[in-house]
C-alpha cells in the first residue's frame, strides 16, 4: 500500500485531519466529515474523503445552510483525487472563494533528521505559560499583516491537549537586519508545530513562515529537523505537510514526495445569513 493510500485510510477516513482539541466538535453529515468550534468566530472545517456521492450538491447545501446558520465561516478542504472530480467548481457555485494550491507531501519522518546549524538564533519548545506566544503573534503580524488569534489558540491547544502538539520557536542571537526590516535579540523570527494524531502512524507539520530580516539562514530547515526529533522520540514515523511553494523545494530534497494537491475553498456567511443564529 503506498504511503498516499495509508494516509488515506489512517487519518482521512478514520476522520483524523483534526484531533479532538478544547472547544471543537468533530461530526459527520453524510459523507461530510466536519471539524467546528463552539465559538462561531473562530475555526470550522469541512471535507469528503468518501466523495459526496449521487447528489453532491445536497451535501454542499446543507454544509452551506449549516454554517450560515451559525454564522462561522468554514473551509471544505479539498484533494485533487476527492469526488466529484468537479468539486472545487461546484463549490464556487455555491458560494465559496477557491484559494491557492498547496502540495500535498509524505514521507518519513527520520529522513528530515539532518544536521544543520541555523544562523544567529537558537531554537526552543515552547511551553504553555510562555512569553513566545507574544512573539508568535507578532511575527504572524509582520509576515502577514494581521495579529488574528492563532497564537492564543495554540496556547490553549497545548493547555488542553498537551500530548497532542509541540510548537517551536526560532529566537534571535544577535541582530538582523534586511531592507526595511529590523529584527533585535530575544525576538521570535519563526514559529512551527508539529501535531500528533494517536493510533496512526502519521505526524503533520504546519507553520514555519519566517521574519523577513531572518530569511535565508537556514532556520525553516532547522526547524523542520527538531521538529521530527520530537516526533520520533513520540512514535509518528511518517509526516504529512501541506507546503506552499517556497517550502515544497525544501521538503522534497529532504527526502519527503508530493503525492497530491490540497486547496482550500472557504465560504464566508453574509450578515444577513447570520442573523438570529
Amino acid at each position: 500500500m503506498s504511503l498516499l493510500e495509508e494516509f488515506h485510510r489512517q487519518i482521512r477516513l478514520a476522520g483524523r485531519e483534526d484531533e479532538p482539541r478544547p472547544g471543537l466538535v468533530l461530526d459527520s453529515d453524510g459523507p461530510v466529515r466536519r471539524t467546528w468550534s463552539t465559538d462561531p468566530t473562530k475555526f470550522a472545517m469541512v471535507e469528503c474523503p468518501s466523495g459526496l456521492g449521487d447528489d453532491p450538491d445536497h451535501w454542499i447545501s446543507r454544509q452551506v445552510a449549516f454554517f450560515a446558520e451559525r454564522g462561522q465561516e468554514v473551509e471544505w478542504k479539498t484533494y485533487d483525487y476527492d469526488e466529484p472530480a468537479d468539486l472545487l467548481e461546484r463549490l464556487r457555485e455555491h458560494g465559496f472563494t477557491i484559494g491557492d494550491e498547496e502540495a500535498l507531501v509524505l514521507g518519513g519522518t527520520a529522513s528530515l533528521v539532518h544536521s544543520v546549524e541555523p544562523k544567529g538564533v537558537r531554537l526552543r519548545r515552547v511551553e504553555v505559560d510562555d512569553e513566545a506566544f507574544a512573539g508568535i503573534a507578532e511575527l504572524t503580524e509582520v509576515v502577514w499583516g494581521r495579529r488574528d488569534g492563532h497564537a492564543a489558540e495554540l496556547r490553549e491547544e497545548l493547555r488542553g491537549a498537551p500530548r497532542g502538539l509541540d510548537i517551536v520557536v526560532a529566537e534571535a542571537s544577535e541582530p538582523m537586519e534586511a531592507g526595511d526590516h529590523r529584527v533585535r535579540p530575544g525576538e521570535v523570527v519563526c514559529a512551527a508545530w508539529a501535531r500528533y494524531s494517536p493510533g496512526t502512524d502519521f505526524c503533520s507539520f504546519w507553520g514555519g513562515s519566517t521574519h523577513p530580516a531572518a530569511r535565508r539562514r537556514g532556520i525553516y530547515r532547522a526547524l523542520v529537523a527538531q521538529r521530527a526529533r520530537y516526533a520520533l522520540e513520540r512514535g509518528f514515523l511518517s509526516v504529512r505537510v501541506d507546503c506552499s511553494p517556497d517550502s515544497l523545494p525544501i521538503l522534497t530534497r529532504l527526502g519527503l514526495k508530493r503525492v497530491a494537491t490540497t486547496v482550500p475553498a472557504t465560504y464566508a456567511p453574509s450578515p444577513v445569513a447570520a442573523v438570529g443564529s
